[in-house]
């Protein structure tokens, strides 16, 4: 894994390069010197959802959900166990429909909580419906 990847920042995001060997060093990101990689999903709105999942080269799972919705509730702790196991390779990130109607109606997101894979600046896979950690995880290592 020599390659250069193509990083978001969760803070700033900056896209920064890094050797793809050196992804499991802890990188900083090069402009606000932050952690590339929190063990956390990075919140998207609708200012950073296209770096993040179209500039890239990591794999991108995003969860669509929204705050009154009871299932999302029910899946998010889920979601942030899962984050630390997938990290570095694959970025977990979660958008909140209500706040960001125009990116959920760009990929319609009809039922909440989906989960969108994009990999390349492409989705690859969906599934809607709450999971827990290890259905999520399968789910995700299947799909990458």
């Amino acid at each position: 894994m020599d390659n250069q990847q193509h990083v978001a920042c969760p803070r700033c995001s900056a896209v920064n390069r890094i050797p793809g060997a050196r992804l499991q060093d802890q990188p900083n990101c090069g402009r606000c010197k932050q952690a590339l990689f929190t063990g956390k999903p990075v919140v998207l709105n609708e200012a950073n959802f296209d770096t993040h999942t179209q500039r890239g080269s990591l794999p991108v799972v995003v969860d669509f959900w929204a705050p009154w919705c009871g299932p999302c509730k029910m899946m998010a702790p889920h979601f942030e166990r899962a984050a630390p196991n997938l990290e570095p390779t694959v970025r977990l990130a979660k958008l909140d429909t209500e706040a960001n109607p125009n990116i959920a109606s760009r990929y319609g997101i009809r039922s909440i909580p989906t989960l969108v894979l994009f990999r390349d600046g492409r989705e690859v896979a969906r599934q809607s419906g709450a999971m827990d950690a290890n259905m999520l995880s399968n789910w995700i290592r299947a799909n990458v």
